[in-house]
């Protein structure tokens, strides 16, 4: 790779040719402000704060997209580029409305921390009548999440992110110069513009401007209430990320800590989702072994078998290939059976009455918000979840009651349903429900036999993975898709090669939930150093690893529970209660 010489501040540097001066920078260990860049997604210098003197050129320039060259001589600390910064983050804290002690950002937000920075005076905005006067607010919402106009800071971030991780580009500008926003095209609904909610724009925006809706305050209600008996339940990748939350390295497991916190917030009980994923194994590992045997005998039946735990990818599928809806396996979500197991379980089991029961369920998602309130969810007038809550909702309520997270000591819940095996945990990373299937699946059709229980081939962060396993002289080829943007060219293959595949393991956001839209929030300038998938994955794998027990259907609190109450795995009963179906679901169209 041809390499070049320029200098930056004074410091002299040899760098690859590629590189742009904020490249250069870096390796000079100079952080230049920023806030609409993202790199690899968003590269426009819209908003004009990492700009740079540059010998022989008259005007300043943006260092995110300025490549280097032999000899250049770059300045980033003169009192023009000063000068220009400071102006130019005036000229954006003049159009965005400050409401920091109630915003979800308020301990992570980019515009924050650059005005603290530069010690801005908002000049432009002392008594909303300035200058520059407040653009009309526009609130576009739904039962996930919420895109406020009057926040934006029109960076770009969440529409290149939107193509860059879903292909579908539901975010654009709307109308032009002062009255631009960004929203879905024509300003549709959020709910019917074809979202997945997958939350890759709230991760992407630097400020609050884009949000889950919010559902601490139902949830202390639930609390709060007496006449309720409030259960929790957590996700399997919250226990890799929630640390973050409250300075902790990355990559710490977390989990007692949180069943901790969840206890002096005044649950009256805490389970834990990896319970109910270890019945999804036994579910949709049971649905796959019928449909295979189906297949097998030559009847005609919906295959691959699609898993069906990631709302993003259901909404995906409903929206824009409902012709795979048959494929789709029928088993609920984790969430949802978690929750109905709770009340139709596990609430009859501890003497309370089911109606009483409301369970809060923390996820690493947004879409779960959505799938949580869809009417599918149901049984006997009781509903499976009643509130979800992402991991950074948590950590707002933890932080907001004065709670001393790193403080406290592990806590062990004594419910059954917090009760799981490694395979329930991995869950929570791309291609874990895949392994997890798979180890339960060749132990039930290869009876009586050990088998190897790691299964490498469909780890690690590749877009698209398969692998070919050997069940009982069967042999199986079997696919992981992780990000909604691939999704086409996994339904690709499997169109132009019919019969090679027998399941599909599909998860919306890339790396699974461990990088789901509720999970902390990196900044951008701390994501360009580290991949947080990996870390957070590696969390699930080590606790996995460590597990004494490692397939679903080990799970001793489970299998009990199908002595007492479901009878077996795809029965009757666990029809009823745990599996589901789906919906084609109409966008509004766009006249060309």
């Amino acid at each position: 790779m041809n390499k070049v010489n320029l200098t930056i501040n004074g410091i002299q540097l040899e760098v690859p040719s590629t590189y742009t001066i904020m490249d250069a920078a870096n390796v000079a260990g100079i952080e230049l402000p920023r806030l609409c860049f993202l790199k690899g997604i968003n590269e426009i210098g819209a908003c004009r704060l990492c700009v740079v003197e540059i010998e022989g050129f008259r005007t300043l320039k943006t260092s995110c997209n300025i490549t280097v060259a032999e000899g250049m001589v770059v300045k980033t600390n003169t009192p023009r580029v000063q000068k220009a910064i400071v102006t130019n983050l005036k000229l954006i804290a003049g159009n965005h409305r400050f409401e920091c002690w109630k915003c979800p950002r308020e301990d992570n937000c980019e515009l924050l921390r650059l005005l603290r920075m530069y010690n801005i005076e908002n000049d432009y905005q002392e008594d909303q009548t300035g200058t520059f006067e407040i653009k009309e607010r526009i609130v576009n919402e739904s039962k996930a999440m919420v895109i406020d106009s009057s926040k934006c800071v029109l960076c770009g971030r969440c529409v290149s992110a939107c193509v860059y991780y879903t292909g579908l580009g539901i975010l654009n500008y709307n109308n032009r110069g002062s009255n631009t926003f960004v929203g879905p095209a024509l300003n549709l609904p959020i709910e019917t513009a074809g979202c997945l909610y997958c939350g890759k724009c709230i991760q992407s925006c630097p400020v609050g401007a884009i949000k889950e809706q919010d559902g601490i305050e139902q949830a202390i209600s639930y609390v709060n209430n007496k006449e309720y008996y409030t259960v929790a339940c957590i996700a399997p990748s919250v226990r890799a990320a929630m640390g973050e939350e409250f300075n902790y390295k990355f990559g710490k497991n977390v989990e007692g800590q949180i069943y901790a916190a969840l206890n002096k917030l005044g649950f009256d009980d805490i389970t834990d989702v990896n319970y109910a994923a270890d019945v999804t194994i036994m579910e949709e590992g049971t649905e796959l072994i019928h449909r295979i045997k189906k297949h097998l005998a030559g009847e005609e039946v919906a295959l691959p078998m699609f898993t069906s735990c990631c709302p993003g990818w259901i909404r995906y599928a409903e929206t824009y290939y409902p012709e795979l809806m048959p494929n789709l396996s029928t088993t609920k979500s984790p969430q949802q059976i978690q929750g109905a197991l709770i009340k139709h379980y596990y609430a009859k089991k501890i003497g309370v009455d089911p109606k009483q029961v409301k369970v809060v369920s923390i996820m690493p998602c947004i879409a779960k918000k959505f799938e949580c309130d869809r009417p599918e969810m149901e049984n006997d007038g009781l509903r499976d979840i009643d509130c979800v809550l992402t991991t950074r909702e948590l950590a707002r309520w933890i932080k907001r009651n004065d709670i001393k997270f790193r403080d406290l000591a592990d806590y062990e819940p004594a419910s059954p349903l917090a009760k799981y095996t490694g395979a329930g945990v991995i869950f929570g990373s791309t291609g874990g429900v895949m392994e997890a299937a798979l180890r339960t699946v060749k132990d039930i059709m290869e009876k009586g036999h050990e088998h190897q229980v790691d299964i490498k081939a469909v780890r690690g962060m590749k877009n698209i993975k398969e692998a070919t396993m050997t069940i009982n002289g069967i042999e199986l080829t079997v696919a992981v898709v992780n990000g909604a943007k691939y999704i086409p060219e996994m339904v690709k293959r499997i169109k132009k090669n019919p019969g090679k595949y027998a399941f599909v393991e599909v998860m919306a956001c890339t790396g699974g939930c461990i990088n789901g839209g509720g999970q902390p929030i990196v900044p951008s300038y701390v994501a360009e150093t580290i991949d947080i998938r990996q870390v957070r994955s590696k969390v699930l794998y080590t606790a996995d690893k460590n597990s004494t027990f490692r397939k679903s259907h080990e799970n001793s609190c489970v299998l009990e529970m199908y002595k007492e109450f479901l009878g077996e795995p795809y029965g009757e009963l666990a029809h009823k209660l745990l599996h589901t179906t789906y919906t084609k679901r109409e966008t509004y169209p766009i006249d060309d």
